[in-house]
């Protein structure tokens, strides 16, 4: 799709009313240049975590232990990654804003660490490290500044929620009781920060799973000590296959994206849409094209959301319905700030703001 193009149909989308209470975004046009804007990282990690404070703030972590930060709209990234890092594979970070931000570090047993900043990065401390060889941690999110969750695989044929009440400064392993037993092969995927997640102001938190026969979503609505699960109708059956990430707009409107992330092979059927709080998911009518691992909704917007991966960027502007390619660059993760910032990251050092002209 050419440069217009993309800026005409982002620009439709990111002009949609805001909600009531809320601000609305600044208007976008055609010609005002809309469209993702690569900012000057002056690395080559892959950056599959990605934390959009607002639209000049921006946290990324990625490969070699790397994180940045940037406070001028992208102009300029700072390396603030965690001293003695550089053997950790940082998968997810989430940020209450410019000096605060909690880390996470995948891999089987030790690998898997929770690392938190309290002045941007210029110093770190480790809040959590797993010291069970069973457990492999995927993804971390915060309901609010206090209450967080971290995802990890199957241990014992159920999947295991870590906690924190204080804002990541301490964690503990929730008990298994409330949780459904996982299917043979089922887990999430480390792949963009957005396998577990949450809807704004509320108890309700998501996660999605591929590898076993069916991909599932499930759903805990008082802060990951019980949950329910539900089939999706994203294809699975393969270790390759399932819904690599969700996006809640609220508690009952969510988006699942993922497919089979093997570069070449084919993703029928690579997202769905819930309107019920995830009790039931629906295939999109017409999906992406390819596999998708990152989605995120367009602030301000009922309708309106981007889904990225590897081979280009989609956007729906009937909730989930339909899909429409808007760019064919590579990204892995996709975050959307409550000012209206959208920022995207991915490999070789890729990171990109949504201009608005």
């Amino acid at each position: 799709m050419t440069a217009g193009l993309v800026g005409a149909a982002l620009a439709l989308a990111l002009a949609a009313p805001a909600r009531a209470g809320e601000t609305p975004a600044a208007p976008a046009t055609a010609t005002s240049g809309t469209g993702w804007q690569l900012t000057p990282t002056g690395t080559d990690v892959r950056f599959r975590g990605l934390a959009a404070v607002d639209r000049r703030t921006a946290w990324a972590a990625g490969s070699r232990g790397t994180v940045l930060r940037t406070t001028d709209a992208g102009r300029s990234w700072r390396d603030v990654s965690p001293p003695g890092g550089e053997g950790l594979e940082l998968r997810d970070v989430e940020a209450f804003d410019a000096r605060r931000a909690v880390v996470l570090a995948i891999g089987e047993g030790e690998a898997s660490r929770l690392l938190r900043t309290e002045d941007g990065g210029a110093t770190w401390t480790e809040a959590f490290r797993n010291t069970d060889p069973r457990a492999f941690y995927d993804c971390v999110t915060f309901l609010d500044r206090r209450h967080g969750l971290a995802l990890s695989d199957p241990v014992d044929g159920r999947f295991r929620i870590l906690a924190t009440r204080d804002g990541g400064r301490s964690w503990e392993v929730l008990p298994d009781t409330g949780m459904p037993a996982a299917l043979p092969g089922e887990a999430g995927f480390a792949a963009s920060g957005q396998c577990l997640v949450t809807a704004p102001g509320g108890k309700d938190v998501w996660f999605a799973t591929g590898g076993a026969a069916t991909a599932r979503i499930f759903h805990s609505a008082d802060r990951g000590r019980t949950w329910t699960v539900t089939d999706s109708p994203v294809p699975a059956g393969d270790p390759a296959r399932g819904v690599f990430a969700l996006a809640f707009r609220d508690r009952d409107h969510g988006l699942a994206v993922g497919g089979d992330y093997r570069a070449g092979q084919p993703s029928p059927r690579a997202a769905a849409v819930t309107a019920d709080g995830g009790r039931t998911w629906t295939p999109a009518g017409t999906p992406p094209p390819a596999y998708r691992s990152g989605a995120a909704w367009l602030p301000h917007s009922r309708t309106a959301a981007l889904a990225v991966g590897p081979t280009g960027t989609d956007l729906t502007r009937d909730g989930g319905r339909t899909w429409r390619t808007v760019d064919t660059g590579s990204y892995d993760t996709v975050d959307c700030a409550p000012d209206g910032g959208c920022w995207a990251s991915g490999e070789k050092g890729r990171v990109a703001r949504l201009a608005r002209g």
